[in-house]
């Protein structure tokens, strides 16, 4: 079975029923007797909500109910749970309003949901939540960083987080790191700001739940990454009732990207409604309604200083780091700035000292939540343009300068500052490789051919590694069925990024059966509790499961083969799906065996634990031309070598590579999520006024994976790979631009570079 097994270029096997239009998303689905939700959102950024006028609405054609947040506060359904262990500027736990799955008593953000219209129809219920009538009283409000932090500024929540800081943490030693910095021959400061962006999925938001009124159980269909953490959160938080009161099952899903690995006000607003109606309920999002209430990512300011010695070797770091999170602490979104982002903040480069500073500020904006890499991207951004800047300064070439600085292969396991500890990877060897790759040396070639067509080239080089596999361990269960059939139960989550097929293939490969004999059964808190998938973890520690399984299923059959072959274990053998006596011809099946077995299979329990995080690397190279008469920047080459352990599949592997590239092109170049500054209404709310990347503003990727240092502190020796092309591609289209301005005196430029931005940059550095 090799040709299906780990290291073949399979098609995806999920992709003949999504392609064709067989797949089954949540708005495929409709329950007997089933009526649809709409929801008020509030048109204010913040303000005291004096009263709601549901009258009209009640009355208007097929109308069920109206539902207001006093209304289930009423009911003693809960708030979303803060997250934990969190500190404040004034040492104590960090503060935050609570957020309510329909507003209470104040709105602080733009779509915040204050009412639900329960209808016959979808059109009903929209055109009903039209005539609720609710009386706000204006307050004053903040959406920036900068404004937010400033002396006087409107307070989200003044006695819990005082001046606006929900949250902060200090990592490094800063008396260490001044210490190196008065020895520095260089230093190099930036201040950088990832913009707020609209995480965009194919497929929209969307909840039906229905109640059993015989058993008191909620089941909510939803379209998410995590079926088991929502269990948690909408049983013991929302509804206040235990775990098994509660079940999320989940269909196919149409792109998650972190914004669907938590439980949405809508999604609990759905399973309150149908308990208390006793009839399923449907809300399905709009695209207005993801803009304004889907959690949003980024929006972070960096400021950094990198210290060098006389030979360009980092002597130490200095970062003070401000994430927006939002009107709200339920989202990860302070984590995310305060710890998952700084794991990376060194990159693979040796440095001896650091003194960060992270603090995570409260405004009157939607949530700000986990968006492919989480805090990652804004890391590697932050010191990548700090080593490209710094090579200009010192006048060395941009390889050079991160040849000298990264962590050697027998450094490892590495620890860092920050003490994370790295357990595999040769920087220097995946940097050698992309020069290759890349054709490093023709590019004055390429940069003279460009000039000659009135065109700007410029180029640039990231190292870099990324941070994958929250939680180190992840439960499923494995039964060989007598009927021909390995089921596999899991509560990781598929959402685009093909991991059926990689598991698929694990096993296959492992067992050496035919690959149609397998099956995955995903997205049910009742068959398997876990983690989901998220932080890159699919393959890390789910694939690893698989792989242990599947093992531990070979063991316990080859047990009991002896028993039914009467001969002794160590002289059973295993492969292809049979097992053997050594040296004679008596055998069984897997399959036979397990239809000899009492309950008709053989069952595995796998509890994988894996050493930790894992490390995948990366260098990329891109190369940009700009046209200087219209700003215009086109990628025209991008080369990546990548580590990511060991490959299951290169064709998935590739295409989480090019689309992780593309998302980053996009922050690049194009996104920009902004509210108002006055009235705090999002002004990007469609794709009207929000640019999206197309597949004329990337290139041919040229992509190569490297296995020679695979993970050591998992069975699989994989590495995560989903966010990987994200969080290396925006420093190296930004670094590319900024060479290819440079001459011009142009020395850095904020994302996104649109074409007037650049055309601006141009024209100011020519003194026009």
């Amino acid at each position: 079975m090799t040709k299906f097994g780990i290291g073949q270029a399979l098609t995806r096997r999920e992709d003949q029923r999504l392609i064709t239009g067989t797949g089954q998303y949540i708005d495929d689905l409709s329950l007997p007797n089933e009526v649809h939700m709409a929801f008020v959102r509030s048109p204010h950024a913040h303000a005291r909500i004096v009263s709601i006028d549901a009258a009209p609405a009640k009355a208007a054609p097929g109308v069920t109910a109206v539902l207001t947040g006093a209304e289930m506060a009423k009911d003693g359904i809960g708030a979303f749970p803060l997250g934990p262990g969190l500190v404040g500027a004034d040492g104590k736990p960090a503060g935050a309003p609570p957020y309510y799955s329909l507003a209470v008593d104040e709105v602080r953000f733009v779509g915040q949901a204050v009412a639900a219209v329960i209808a016959q129809t979808r059109l009903q219920a929209e055109d009903a939540a039209e005539r609720v009538a609710v009386e706000y009283q204006e307050l004053p409000a903040v959406t920036t960083i900068e404004d937010a932090l400033a002396k006087g500024a409107p307070q989200v929540w003044p006695e819990e987080a005082p001046g606006n800081v929900a949250a902060q943490m200090q990592w490094g030693k800063p008396d260490a790191c001044a210490a190196a910095f008065a020895k520095a021959k260089h230093v190099t400061k930036l201040s950088l700001y990832n913009q707020r962006l609209i995480p965009v999925t194919m497929e929209p938001r969307g909840s039906i739940a229905e109640f059993d009124k015989a058993s008191g159980r909620v089941t909510l269909h939803t379209s998410c990454q995590n079926p088991a953490g929502l269990q948690q959160t909408l049983a013991e938080a929302i509804l206040k009732v235990p775990m098994d009161r509660v079940r999320v099952r989940v269909p196919d899903v149409g792109g998650g990207f972190g914004m669907k690995t938590m439980l949405y006000p809508e999604d609990a607003v759905c399973a309150y409604a149908a308990r208390k109606l006793g009839r399923p309920v449907h809300w399905c999002a709009s695209r207005s309604d993801e803009f304004l209430a889907g959690t949003h990512g980024r929006d972070q300011t960096n400021h950094a200083e990198l210290a060098f010695d006389a030979d360009g070797k980092i002597l130490g770091l200095k970062v003070d780091i401000v994430g927006n999170v939002g009107a709200y602490g339920s989202s990860p979104g302070a984590i995310i700035v305060l710890a998952i982002g700084p794991k990376v903040i060194t990159g693979v480069y040796h440095v001896p000292t650091l003194d960060l500073r992270a603090r995570a500020v409260l405004t009157h904006t939607n949530l700000v939540s986990a968006y492919r890499g989480a805090g990652r991207p804004e890391a590697i951004f932050l010191i990548e343009r700090l080593m490209d800047q710094a090579a200009a300064e010192m006048g060395m070439d941009q390889a050079e300068l991160r040849r000298r600085n990264l962590i050697p292969a027998s450094a490892m396991p590495y620890t860092t500052p920050m003490g994370e500890t790295f357990d595999s990877g040769n920087f220097a060897h995946i940097l050698q490789r992309i020069l290759t790759q890349a054709d490093w040396n023709g590019y004055p070639q390429r940069r003279e051919e460009s000039r000659k067509r009135g065109r700007m080239r410029g180029r640039a080089l990231s190292s870099f590694l990324e941070w994958t596999g929250v939680v180190h361990e992840e439960s499923i269960t494995l039964d060989v069925e007598a009927d021909g059939r390995v089921v596999v139960r899991t509560a990781m989550q598929a959402m685009g990024q093909g991991i059926e097929t990689s598991y698929v293939q694990i096993i296959a490969d492992t067992l050496g059966i035919d690959p149609e004999r397998i099956v995955i059964m995903q997205g049910d808190s009742d068959i398997a509790q876990g983690l989901g998938s998220m932080g890159s973890r699919s393959l890390y520690i789910g694939g690893s499961a698989m792989f242990t399984a599947s093992n531990d299923a070979i063991e316990k059959g080859k047990q009991l083969a002896a028993e039914e072959l009467e001969a002794a274990g160590p002289d059973i053998a295993y492969r292809d799906g049979r097992f053997t006596v050594a040296g004679t011809d008596l055998g069984i099946g897997l399959f036979e065996l397990a239809g000899r077995q009492p309950q008709k299979r053989i069952a595995i329990s796998t509890l994988q634990k894996v050493g930790g995080p894992s490390w995948p690397n990366s260098c990329h190279v891109c190369e940009v031309e700009v046209d200087p008469e219209t700003g215009t920047t086109d990628v025209v080459r991008y080369t990546t070598v990548d580590d990511v352990g060991r490959v299951v599949n290169p064709m998935i592997v590739a295409g989480q590579v090019h689309g992780g590239i593309t998302q980053a092109v996009g922050q690049a170049l194009l996104e920009d999520a902004r509210y108002d500054p006055e009235s705090g209404q999002l002004v990007t709310g469609s794709f009207l006024d929000y640019c999206m990347p197309r597949a004329d503003n990337v290139p041919s990727f040229s992509t190569f994976t490297d296995e020679s240092s695979p993970c050591k502190i998992n069975p699989l020796g994989a590495k995560g790979v989903g966010e990987l092309g994200t969080v290396g591609g925006t420093p190296t289209v930004i670094n590319a631009l900024i060479d290819a301005l440079r001459p011009l005196g142009v020395k850095s430029i904020d994302m996104p570079a649109t074409p007037e931005r650049v055309w601006r940059a141009i024209r100011a550095a020519q003194g026009a």
